[in-house]
């Protein structure tokens, strides 16, 4: 029997936070896509097959949708092509307000195999509001004593764009009175002021009638305008003063329309039409105008409509108070919004498999989104379903819940389950939502065999050796036996283009992938292919996954210079009048690499010059510029040689020379340089005659070495008989060769003849002294002797 009511100790509760799940959606990038406002239904945003990596197909197959907060459509998907498509035109200012950037978070949810992407929407503003005042007249009381140089506040205008395209700047009607000044307040507002240019005459002219523009910066631009009137009164020394320079109120959100939020008070020492104070808005936002009023002869605010702390926490509020000569003072009122529990949690489904084979493991029923506008405890809430079924709930990214299985289940004992998610809050009182599930179990065979990732993501480093370990895949079945035995395969792909099997390999027993063959990241940089993974049962199950290969680049590939040739049969020359002036253009050295990322980066470096100081090189550009004015000293041939280095690990480099001629104009023909050729003759000149030097040296060195051993092997002979007769006649080491004194030794010399062990060709190892070192002349005139 299922159990009904709410019964908090018999059901089983997940507790979560928002700030939590945020951290947890965190760990993977969004996906970003972009659309101008007002776009017509059906144009183009992006293609999230592109985006995910998937292949066209793969969207439909695993069962692609896209989930907006609410439910709400603004974009479609397109299966086939995978393009992201506007479904309804969409206002930015309706949709964010002022906020900047317009961001709408959406999720791309696929359900087989299950995933979640995070992704964005940025809608981008045009210029589609003009400037507007909320009063089309406004009035000026200034004193004909005031002095030049005074600035008088006017009503700011609203714009509903955003960037450029918003408010930029305001002017003034031509006037010899007045001009117009604009201050930033540094929240991205501008409000306009008025500065008295020169003395007033109240009895010249009581009345200046001024028209004040506001002005976009869309392309065309777009504007709006107000009246000025400015009145020209008596002397009024004193101005209004408020008790406070800061009010300070706090207010429900559940606060009745009408209600009193505070009252603000302002004393002038003027009497009569000069001391009376009237209280105003000093540029006033248009959610201020339409939520407050201000009684303007009591400084009394009361609220217009009710507030709302999801929408708006906090109002600040600039008051002033203007007595009868138009002296006028300021104050600051800032309202807090107290928050409520007038929202109840919200549940939406995004997905629902029924019916479920039975003994699926952990098997993904439904997933679904829990969200509560409220804040603090207000918006904290608890998830739970009944005690008595075999599911488990478990948060996932963002604000997402999936119902799960928690192992094997039987048809036979229950075909069908009704499970009721419960969503409360903390708040108080406590609020709450409820949706029923109905899950229904179908029959199956047996289990195959599954793997421990939804998807394997390999890398592998280009140039690799042949036959390298580069992972695995690992499946396991529930089964015992025979049945839980799993073998691995691969598939050959869909499409025959690509050679997989001359790529890869996998160890049917283990699922340990090889690469069969050295990659090359230029020519290749990413496949994926698909393992199969069979039990040994009867009929054999099987499951598959899809492995993916990436292949990393190195720095393999030297820079190519592709200006100027470097294998032209005669050199190319770029000519400079001797006229250029510093900074002059002479040439840019350009060159391409094919590796990808920071290997591809190139910087360039002058090397060499025949004038270093007349020549600059840019490091970034590779750009040959004059560093300073062509003299009539420098001369007419200039070279200069290039590096150029990528930025791999390690960098490679190639070496580039320019040919610079220096001419008197461009009307010159064409020159080469007429020794370059001379200069080649004499350089392999000077190559051949060291070529045969080293050649004829080494050759009289191999002959001195083999005419040395030949000597030494004949005077062997004659010592191994002199050995045995010193044996006979007394003691003498074996290991030594007696050398009598002959010719201009000056004593005996015994040296040590060292053989290699176990040679057979008796090559000398070393030879090396025994008679003790010999003074410094004996030793300089030993060191003429030469061996016999």
């Amino acid at each position: 029997m299922e159990r009904k009511g709410t019964m908090i100790p018999q059901q089983r509760q997940v507790l979560f936070l928002l700030v939590l799940l945020g951290v947890s959606g965190a760990t993977s990038k969004p996906e970003q896509f972009s659309v101008m406002e007002e776009m017509e239904r059906g144009s183009f945003v992006g293609n999230v097959a592109k985006a995910l990596g998937l292949e066209e197909g793969e969207l439909s197959n695993r069962g692609t949708r896209i989930v907006f907060k609410g439910n709400k459509d603004y974009l479609q998907l397109n299966h086939s092509t995978g393009d992201l498509l506007v479904r309804e035109k969409m206002d930015r200012e309706e949709l964010c307000g002022p906020t900047e950037p317009c961001v709408l978070p959406f999720q791309i949810l696929l359900e087989n195999p299950f995933q979640i992407v995070l992704a964005k929407l940025r809608v981008q503003d045009i210029n589609d509001h003009s400037p507007m005042f909320l009063k089309t007249e406004m009035l000026l009381k200034i004193l004909e004593s005031t002095s030049p140089g005074t600035v008088f506040l006017l009503e700011n205008a609203r714009d509903l764009d955003t960037g450029n395209n918003s408010l930029q700047s305001y002017t003034i009607s031509p006037n010899s009175l007045f001009h117009i000044q604009i201050r930033d307040s540094g929240e991205g507002r501008r409000y306009p002021e008025l500065v008295l240019d020169k003395i007033l005459d109240r009895e010249e002219q009581s009345e200046v009638t001024l028209t004040l523009t506001a002005v976009d910066g869309g392309v065309p631009p777009r504007s709006g305008t107000a009246r000025v009137r400015v009145l020209i009164v008596d002397i009024n020394d004193n101005a209004p003063v408020f008790t406070q320079s800061q009010y300070e109120a706090r207010i429900p959100e559940n606060s009745s329309i009408g209600s009193k939020v505070v009252t603000v008070s302002a004393t002038d020492l003027d009497t009569g039409n000069y001391g009376e104070i009237s209280y105003t808005f000093l540029y006033p936002s248009e959610s201020i105008d339409k939520t407050f009023h201000l009684k303007e002869k009591l400084g009394e605010l009361y609220l217009r409509e009710t507030v709302d702390f999801e929408s708006i926490q906090s109002y600040i509020i600039n008051i002033q108070a203007t007595d009868g000569g138009g002296l006028s003072g300021e104050c600051t009122v800032i309202i807090q919004v107290i928050d409520l529990n007038d929202n109840p949690p919200e549940l939406t489904i995004s997905s629902l498999t029924s019916p479920i084979p039975e003994n699926s493991p952990e098997t993904v029923v439904a997933v679904f989104s829990v969200s509560d506008l409220d804040s603090g405890e207000n918006g904290k809430m608890v998830c739970s379903i009944q005690d008595d079924l075999p599911f488990v709930l478990k948060p996932s990214i963002e604000n997402f819940y999936t119902l799960v299985t928690e192992g094997a289940l039987d048809r036979e004992s229950r075909a069908e389950y009704n499970v009721i998610i419960t969503v409360t809050d903390l708040g108080s009182p406590r609020l709450k939502s409820e949706h029923n599930i109905t899950v229904l179990i179908s029959d199956v065979n047996d289990n195959p065999p599954m793997f421990s990732q939804r998807a394997y993501k390999l890398y592998l480093q280009e140039n690799n050796s042949p036959a390298l370990h580069i992972g695995s895949v690992s499946a396991s079945d529930k089964d015992s036996g025979v049945n839980a035995q799993v073998t691995y395969s691969l598939l050959p792909p869909e499409t025959g283009d690509l050679p997989l099997f001359s790529y890869i390999s996998i160890n049917s027993d283990n699922g340990h992938l090889y690469a069969l063959r050295s990659l090359d990241y230029e020519a290749i940089q990413a496949f994926q292919f698909t393992v199969r993974a069979a039990d040994g049962g009867s009929p054999s199950l099987s499951s598959q996954v899809l492995v993916q290969v990436l292949v990393e680049d190195e720095n393999d590939n030297s820079p190519f210079v592709l200006y100027p040739l470097q294998n032209g049969t005669a050199p190319c020359n770029d000519l400079v009048p001797r006229a250029a002036e510093p900074g002059y253009l002479v040439t840019k050295v350009v060159a391409v690499d094919r590796d990808w990322g920071q290997n591809s980066w190139l910087s360039y470096q002058l090397l060499k010059a025949s004038d270093p100081g007349l020549f600059t090189l840019r490091s970034h550009n590779g750009e040959v510029r004059t560093a300073r004015p062509i003299s009539d000293r420098d001369t007419i041939k200039q070279k200069l040689l290039v590096l150029v280095k990528d930025n791999g690990q390690p960098p490679l480099s190639t070496m580039a020379t320019l040919n610079v001629l220096l001419v008197d104009g461009f009307s010159e023909p064409y020159m080469q340089f007429p020794d370059a050729p001379k200069e080649q003759v004499q350089t392999d000149s000077l190559t051949i005659y060291l070529v045969i030097s080293l050649a004829s040296v080494s050759f009289v060195f191999l002959v001195s070495v083999i005419m040395f051993i030949v000597i030494r092997l004949c005077k062997r002979k004659k010592d191994v008989t002199d050995i045995s007769h010193f044996t006979s006649n007394g003691p003498f080491p074996g290991h030594l060769v007696d050398v009598s004194r002959t010719g201009t030794l000056s004593q005996s010399y015994q040296y040590e003849v060292c053989l290699a062990s176990g040679s057979g060709t008796s090559e000398f190892k070393f030879l090396k002294p025994i008679v003790p070192i010999l003074p410094t002349s004996e030793r300089n005139e030993d060191s003429l002797i030469t061996p016999p």
